[in-house]
């Protein structure tokens, strides 16, 4: 039996808001999606962060060893960027996703990749959740771009499971080091989504895991980007 939708009931009690100036609007305000701010015009070869001139590599990166080819964010961490995040995983604005997908979509253009994949939910917080913001991310991008969705990665049951938000640079590495292991054997190329690139010590963990799970090239895209003064 098909049940009416009442999501138009929803937003008449509850008028949808700009999540970042509460006007009326989906989302974000024509106003704040316009002030989204770009990364660049010069970013890291490597890791995506603005640089004063092209480098294969950059001061956040050198003297890593990273597992991925290539990341890239349509966004600054900052500003609107930073209020629409809260809103999708934190107070569960699901359509926030549809809406960071289009904004990847309008500013990146898609790296060669075989499958799409993205970073596993903590169990934890997918309880809590009920969803996964990376996992809609990467299926909305996966319609986009034309490419076949798959969960590849799981958390590794030792792994620890505290949270990144919060921690230095050094405690994100030895938090996320081990983290995932990757389900099946993996295709030669594969693009891994998630939220917000930090430190890119989970998506670089991520991306060992599908290495030697057989992927021989890995891209990152998230939607958002941590910029360091």
């Amino acid at each position: 039996m098909h049940v009416p939708s009442t999501a138009w009931l929803v937003d008449l009690v509850f008028p949808p808001r700009c999540v970042s100036c509460a006007a009326s609007a989906n989302v974000l305000c024509g106003r704040c999606r316009d002030s989204l701010r770009r990364l660049g015009p010069v970013i890291c070869g490597r890791c995506g962060a603005p640089t004063l001139w092209p480098v294969e590599r950059c001061r956040e990166c050198a003297g890593r060893r990273l597992a991925f080819r290539r990341a890239q964010a349509a966004v600054a961490y900052v500003g609107a960027a930073r209020d629409l995040v809260s809103a999708w995983k934190e107070h569960g604005l699901r359509r926030a996703a549809i809406l960071a997908a289009e904004i990847v979509v309008e500013r990146l253009e898609p790296p060669a990749a075989d499958v799409i994949t993205y970073i596993p939910p903590d169990p934890g917080r997918l309880l809590i959740r009920g969803y996964q913001p990376a996992e809609r991310l990467a299926k909305e991008l996966a319609g986009c771009w034309g490419l076949p969705e798959a969960a590849l990665l799981v958390r590794a049951g030792s792994a620890p499971s505290a949270r990144q938000v919060g921690l230095a640079r050094a405690e994100r590495l030895r938090n996320a080091r081990g983290a995932f292991v990757a389900v099946a054997a993996t295709p030669r190329r594969v693009l891994l989504v998630d939220d917000v690139y930090t430190t890119g010590a989970t998506v670089a963990a991520a991306a060992t895991a599908l290495r030697r799970a057989g992927a021989r090239a890995v891209d990152v895209v998230t939607f958002a980007r941590t910029v360091r003064l």
